[in-house]
């Protein structure tokens, strides 16, 4: 067959052509299906070689010498067919040999095809089809092997397309057509649909390239065009079970396109919010992909390979969300909260067989789903594999990729959900810390990750056991210069220290120097400098970090903690997902420091380890009630007792007055200490505060045994104690343990402690002072 086809093939250099060589050669192409093209590739790569390049001088020319003629058309489209079949071949042809075939070899032959455009008046010729066929399949070999991104060749033809295309007014006039809301299918046009996708598939992977594109400016791409692709998707999302083949291509690519401006080959998405200037319009922009990517016939289609618009569409959108996320505060509770988008993703993430929906999917999730949701869906075991599989198979790739996305990315998806105490724990079983560790020598986001990571008592002690790793922290925090690196390490190395409540105190903090520290993401620092300076104005001795700590930053906050009396928790999505606000939360917990938590982010519900440091502490909604109010209520919060058992409803009374008052508990007089209390009172206590699953668990405590429990919960970690209290109640009750009854009987086991301690203190003091009065009476 080889002899065959080189002889068919060496006819083309004959003039004229015979008459039979086209159908020849068409029927050779034919043959070749997926299973003998690498045979095929490697047998006759030179005649196939001669053939390309016949092709790419045919289109070169005149080409409409040729274009009436049905044979040339029909060996065109077999070839472009062969070639699309070629580029997603993976396993048994090397990508140098499809960029040998696929992409021309000088720079005439594109300017000399492109100055034939000019000179076609038909909407629907011929030529518009073969080139779209040709620069489509250039455009995916590009995105399925970026090393080709930055040939000189693939990058003139891009500033070409750029130049006479992207940013001309036939391009403005073909998208503002989009725009109708009543389309007629007649603008579907051949030309039509080589501007709106060839053009914009082919730029796109340019956008995406890491080559200096000065001649062109994403910002300025997105003013062009933003405010037409806006409304395009604000109009046809309503109606996508009605879209045409044509609509449905057109939209996916400039979903794809603009995506691609908003993240113009950078690390982050940073020119989202030139395209959705205010809040309403990202509300607004972000519903109607929903609703696109909510319908399901789209998910059926999704392919393994980037080879069709409902993949091309799916995965666009996902990335959009996830820079979207990534710039623009409080999304993730709105969309949490106001959409059902977790439910879509959820079910595209779990069935798509494209694995960088399944990754982006899963990195959305992390982001917009509470902890609780998280372990509710189920698919942390999922997510931890997966990750961990696309880090592998990126960290050996070459590029240091994995389709497209570089580790970069793919590490700041992982850092989110590393967050996650169900993740950590999976991560410790998993054993893959060996990989995390090895990979932050060249990516210190890693470091981060491991931070998040070593909350988890399993993940410290296999940390604690890398000596390597150890010995690499010490060298490391005096090695950076660089504040946030030092503040990673330094964090690290406080979660692997094994007694902070241990730790010793100067003799001066029993006089405290501060009345209040405030604890806060800087994410939110605005706010919190003015509630600052509310409280100095009205007299308090208040603490906190203006300027972020320099130095060794754990054991300054520790010190912080150590001279404060009250610690005001700053509540946000932000302060959750913080190492440092974690270790400085959980640390002034163990101090047994009077907690007063605000919440400064609207649509937040404080989760994970958060809602368990919290329990059912009131606090102070300043998204509901206008400054002044808010700070108010913040001061009258700090001057309440810091010990009271009814305290069991936020300060902006959310709940249900009846619900409330059906939590109230029961009046019990109890003993005064928790020592002296019997079995009976422990469990009057549990059920007066409507604790039912704990007074179940713990239907045989007495007072001594509750005391040691207590002890146990404030020095363990937060994530042991979850896990130890679901395994008990799942065995005992056969139940799974409420995270809220479990906050609530901490906060109010903690509050009897104090007030035990408190009453002990006051009746040595009166003892004290009875003795001194004795003392002057003599």
């Amino acid at each position: 067959m080889e002899h065959d086809f080189t002889r068919v093939i060496n006819s083309l250099s004959e003039s004229p052509l015979p008459d039979d060589i086209f159908s020849q050669i068409k029927c050779y192409l034919q043959q070749q299906t997926n299973d003998v093209l690498p045979s095929f590739i490697s047998q006759s790569f030179q005649s196939l070689f001669t053939l390309e390049h016949w092709a790419w001088r045919l289109l070169s020319q005149d080409f409409h010498k040729f274009i009436n003629q049905s044979h040339y058309l029909e060996l065109f489209h077999s070839l472009g067919q062969l070639n699309f079949r070629l580029v997603f071949k993976r396993d048994q042809i090397e990508a140098n040999i499809k960029s040998s075939l696929l992409i021309p070899e000088n720079i005439q032959w594109i300017d000399q095809m492109f100055d034939q455009f000019d000179k076609i008046e038909d909407q629907n010729d011929p030529f518009f089809t073969i080139i779209s066929l040709w620069l489509d399949n250039i455009s995916y070999l590009i995105h399925e092997h970026t090393q080709f991104e930055n040939l000189p060749i693939i990058i003139h033809l891009c500033e070409r397309i750029g130049k006479d295309f992207i940013l001309s007014n036939q391009y403005k006039t073909y998208l503002t057509q989009l725009c109708q809301i009543e389309i007629s299918q007649s603008i579907f046009t051949t030309k039509q649909l080589f501007y709106i996708r060839t053009c914009s598939f082919m730029f796109r992977m340019y956008i995406c390239s890491i080559v200096d594109k000065s001649p062109f400016q994403g910002e300025e791409l997105l003013h062009r065009y933003g405010d037409d692709y806006l409304q395009m998707i604000s109009i046809h999302s309503y109606t996508v079970n009605s879209w045409s083949q044509e609509l449905l291509i057109c939209i996916a690519h400039l979903i794809d396109f603009i995506c691609a401006c908003c993240w113009w080959g950078t690390e982050k998405a940073m020119y989202i919010k030139n395209l959705v200037a205010s809040e309403q319009i990202v509300y607004d922009h972000i519903q109607g992909l929903i609703r696109i990517v909510g319908y399901k016939p789209f998910h059926e289609r999704i392919t393994s390979q980037w080879c069709n618009e409902e993949t091309i569409l799916i995965d666009s959108t996902f990335i959009f969300f996830m820079g979207a996320l990534m710039q623009i505060k409080n999304l993730a509770c709105f969309i949490r909260s106001e959409t059902s988008l977790s439910n879509i993703i959820l079910a595209i993430a779990q069935k798509s067989c494209y694995d960088r929906i399944s990754v982006c999917g899963y990195g959305i999730l992390a982001e917009i789903l509470s902890d609780e949701q998280l372990k509710q869906v189920q698919i942390t075991d999922n997510i931890s594999d997966f990750f961990f599989r696309i880090l592998e198979l990126a960290w050996s790739h070459p590029t240091q990729r994995y389709k497209r996305i570089p580790i970069p990315q793919l590490l700041t998806g992982f850092l989110t959900v590393s967050k996650n105490d169900a993740i950590q724990q999976k991560t410790a079983n998993l054993n893959k810390l060996s990989l995390l560790i090895e990979m932050s020598e060249k990516y210190p986001i890693t470091l981060d990750i491991l931070w998040s990571l070593s909350f988890n008592e399993d993940i410290q002690q296999q940390l604690r056991s890398n000596r390597l790793f150890m010995s690499k922290l010490a060298r490391l925090k005096e090695k950076y210069s660089n504040e946030k690196m030092r503040k990673i390490i330094f964090g690290i190395l406080w979660n692997l220290e094994s007694c902070h409540q241990d730790r010793p105190t100067s003799d001066f903090i029993d006089e405290k120097t501060f009345d209040i520290m405030i604890s806060y993401s800087h994410k939110d620092e605005v706010i919190c400098k003015q509630i600052y300076e509310e409280l100095v104005k009205s007299g308090y001795r208040v603490w906190i970090d203006y300027d972020q700590i320099h130095g060794n930053v754990m054991d300054a906050m520790a010190q912080a903690i150590e001279r404060s009396n009250i610690i005001i928790v700053c509540m946000s999505e932000q302060y959750r997902r913080s190492n440092y606000c974690r270790a400085e939360a959980h640390y002034a917990f163990q101090r047994q420091l009077k907690i007063v938590p605000i919440l400064l982010q609207e649509h937040y519900t404080p989760d994970g380890w958060l809602l368990f440091l919290i329990g059912q502490l009131l606090y102070v909604d300043f998204t509901k009630y206008e400054f002044p109010r808010a700070i108010e209520l913040l001061i009258q919060e700090l001057k309440a007792p810091g010990i009271e058992e009814n305290r069991v409803a936020s300060v902006q009374s959310k709940r249900d007055k009846n619900f409330v008052a059906s939590l109230s508990p029961k009046v019990v007089t109890l003993p005064e200490s928790i020592l002296d209390w019997s079995q009976e009172d422990v469990q009057n206590w549990l059920v007066g505060f409507n604790l039912r699953q704990m007074a179940q668990l713990l239907v045989d405590f007495d007072g001594p045994s509750l005391n040691s429990l207590s002890e146990f919960i404030t020095k363990s970690d937060p994530q042991e104690i979850l896990t130890l209290f679901q395994d008990d109640c799942s065995r005992n009750i056969n139940e799974n343990v409420s995270l809220l009854e479990l906050a609530r009987f901490r906060t109010l086991l903690n509050e009897r402690q104090l007030a035990t301690g408190a009453n002990r203190l006051m009746k040595k003091t009166s003892s004290i002072m009875n003795l001194l009065s004795h003392c002057r009476m003599m």
